[in-house]
């Protein structure tokens, strides 16, 4: 029954009477959707519609918002966030040094009167989700980060900055349209535009997917993966059993499948698995039944 304290995690808090609004107009998902029993997978993104940084956002008892982060891309976060605040009712914070971030599954509730807590927004086999007092949150803990990480793995979920490049990636590539991480209905946000094409066009060619190396053993993380001999992307965050997540052209594995040639990265083969959450087609797998 783990409950892991994410030591990696940063949070920015984003308060004020137009902190809704404020947020709403820059992220992909829709604020009106978070509550304080409902937080949200989103990112802030580039005009271009490259991801600059994801986190999941909580409403916090005061009525401002807690921005689960990585504790690496805090500061950036808050900084960023800062150059669009113009004559908005709003405060931003990097408060990474006072607020964890504490995982759970197979757990009761956090039990802890300063917890904000929901189920994980990305996909609800993940378990619970909770944002309280660091120290606390590392008290509570009763596992480390690799089985956090290994679960996160098996179940296809991403995290940025580690399993796809901030700046380099769109939400489609790292899956975040099949994870409720964008609200296609709702206004604009920043980088709207390209990604409602590539939503509209199906035209997202590159996607992270579960992979599976054949002698139980995963390569180095940022190894090249092949296709057939082309280069068809890279291999990311790996976990016990030779399972790892992976940012590949699909089209290129699928050209490569069908010729008959192998998947490798690093001298090992590999082959592609299907996440629950999935609906898009991906090489070699079969589709959900209920496709």
């Amino acid at each position: 029954m783990p409950a892991v304290f994410l030591a990696d995690r940063g949070i920015v808090r984003v308060a004020g009477a137009d902190a809704r609004t404020f947020l709403d107009g820059l992220v992909t998902s829709a604020m009106d959707k978070v509550t304080p029993r409902q937080s949200r997978w989103t990112a802030l993104l580039s005009p271009q519609g490259k991801i600059l940084f994801d986190f999941i956002v909580f409403e916090a008892p005061d009525g401002g918002f807690l921005l689960d982060v990585g504790r690496a891309v805090a500061p950036d976060l808050a900084k960023r966030l800062g150059f669009y605040k113009l004559r908005a009712k709003v405060e931003v914070a990097d408060v990474s040094e006072g607020f964890g971030v504490l995982a759970s599954w197979d757990e009761p509730p956090a039990g802890d009167e300063a917890a904000v807590e929901t189920v994980d927004p990305r996909w609800p086999a993940m378990g619970l989700r909770a944002i309280l007092p660091r120290d606390r949150a590392a008290a509570r803990a009763t596992a480390d980060g690799d089985a956090y990480h290994a679960r996160r793995v098996l179940m296809g979920i991403p995290e940025g900055g580690r399993d796809f490049v901030y700046g380099d990636a769109f939400p489609h590539e790292a899956d975040m349209d099949q994870l409720a991480g964008v609200d296609f209905d709702k206004g604009c946000f920043v980088g709207q535009e390209v990604v409602s094409r590539m939503q509209h066009r199906g035209t997202a060619r590159t996607r992270l997917v579960p992979v599976t190396f054949a002698d139980g053993v995963s390569p180095p993380e940022g190894t090249e993966a092949m296709a057939g001999g082309k280069a068809a992307g890279r291999v990311y965050s790996a976990a016990p059993g030779g399972r790892a997540l992976a940012m590949l052209r699909l089209d290129r594995v699928e050209d490569a499948l069908a010729a008959g040639e192998a998947l490798e990265a690093g001298g090992l083969a590999f082959s592609l698995s299907r996440p629950d959450f999935a609906t898009f087609p991906i090489p070699g797998v079969p589709a959900k039944p209920d496709a």
